[in-house]
C-alpha cells in the first residue's frame, strides 16, 4: 500500500525506514528481471526518498505539464529501479506493478519512457547527457509562465563526460535559471571502471563555480545531510544562479558485497546473492 501523503512529513527515522524498503524493492526487481542496474539505484535510495517524501512539492494526480508543482527529471535513466520504487511507494501507481519491471509491454522499462504513460515520468531518459538540457528548459518555462516552483534533476558523475551537459550548464547560468537544482551522484563509478580512470572530471566544485553556479556538497548516504542540503538548495534558489549539489554516495549502498566496486553497475544478483542482500535490508513497509 502507498504511504498516505496527507499525513505530516516523515522524520529522519521514518525516511531511513522508507529508504530501506526502497532498497529491498530495487534488489527484488532487478533479480526478478535478471537484468537492470542495482549499484547506482541502491546508492541513490536516500536521495530519492528524501526528495519525494520530504522536499518535493509534487502532485500524485499526475499531469504532463506539471504547472504549480515542483518537477523532477532523471537524466541517468538506467537507475530506474529506485525511481519506480519511490513513485509507487508515494502513490503514483500501484506497488504491485513493480513486479512487471523490464517485462515486455510493461510501463516499467529498463530506462524510463513516456509512450506508455507512466505517472511521474515526463521525459524518456537513459541517453546520457540530455537531462540537464530538459530540466533547464522546463525551469525556464516555469519562470516565463510565472510559476514559482522548482525543477530538480539528477545526473551520474560519469555522465558529466558528455559535452551536452556543459552546454546546458552555460545556458542555465547565462539565462539566470535560478529555479533549477541539479544533483550529481558523485560515486566515482561508471560501467567500465572508476570515473577518475576512464576520464577524470577534475575539480567539479571549481568548474561549476566558474560556470556561474551555486555549489553545495552532500553526503548522499546520510539521510540527515540529504534533507539538510536539499533544503539548503531550496534556500539558495531564486538568487540569480542555478544550484548544483555534488552528492557523495557509495554504489551498492546497503549491500556489502555490492559496495566499493563498479562491477554492480549493471549486473543482476543471482538467487543466493539476492537472499544475502535482502538479509541486510530491513523490510519496513512490506514487500510487494
Amino acid at each position: 500500500m502507498a504511504l498516505d501523503q496527507s499525513r505530516l512529513m516523515p522524520n529522519i527515522t521514518e525516511l531511513q525506514e522508507i529508504a530501506s524498503q526502497v532498497r529491498r524493492d530495487i534488489v527484488r526487481m532487478v533479480h526478478a528481471a535478471s537484468s537492470g542496474h542495482p549499484g547506482g539505484s541502491l546508492g541513490c535510495a536516500d536521495f530519492f526518498t528524501a526528495l519525494y517524501f520530504e522536499i518535493l512539492d509534487h502532485k500524485v494526480a499526475f499531469n504532463m505539464q506539471g504547472k504549480d508543482e515542483d518537477l523532477f527529471f532523471l537524466s541517468n535513466g538506467h537507475i530506474s529501479p529506485v525511481w519506480y520504487s519511490v513513485l509507487a511507494r508515494s502513490g503514483y501507481f500501484p506497488i504491485d506493478e513493480l513486479k512487471t519491471f523490464r517485462m515486455i509491454d510493461s510501463r516499467l522499462q529498463g530506462h524510463p519512457t513516456t509512450h506508455e504513460g507512466l505517472p511521474g515520468v515526463r521525459v524518456a531518459s537513459g541517453s546520457l547527457g540530455q537531462g540537464l538540457s530538459v530540466a533547464a528548459g522546463a525551469a525556464l518555462a516555469k519562470k516565463q509562465d510565472g510559476d514559482d516552483h522548482l525543477v530538480f534533476c539528477l545526473h551520474g558523475d560519469g555522465e558529466l563526460q558528455e559535452g551536452q551537459i556543459w552546454e546546458a550548464v552555460m545556458f542555465a547560468a547565462h539565462n539566470k535559471i535560478d529555479n533549477l537544482i541539479a544533483t550529481v551522484d558523485w560515486n566515482n563509478r561508471q560501467i567500465d571502471g572508476d570515473v577518475e580512470d576512464i576520464m577524470d572530471l577534475g575539480d567539479l566544485d571549481a568548474k561549476f563555480t566558474a560556470f556561474g553556479w551555486k555549489v553545495l556538497h552532500m553526503q548522499g548516504n546520510q539521510m540527515e545531510d540529504v534533507v539538510k542540503q536539499l533544503n539548503a538548495a531550496k534556500e539558495a534558489s531564486g538568487k540569480g544562479k542555478p544550484v548544483v549539489i555534488l552528492m557523495k554516495t557509495e554504489m551498492g549502498q546497503g549491500v556489502d558485497f555490492m559496495m566499493g566496486s563498479h562491477k554492480w553497475h549493471g549486473v543482476a544478483p543471482n538467487d543466493e546473492q539476492t537472499e544475502t542482500a535482502l538479509s541486510q535490508l530491513e523490510e519496513t513497509l512490506g514487500d510487494y
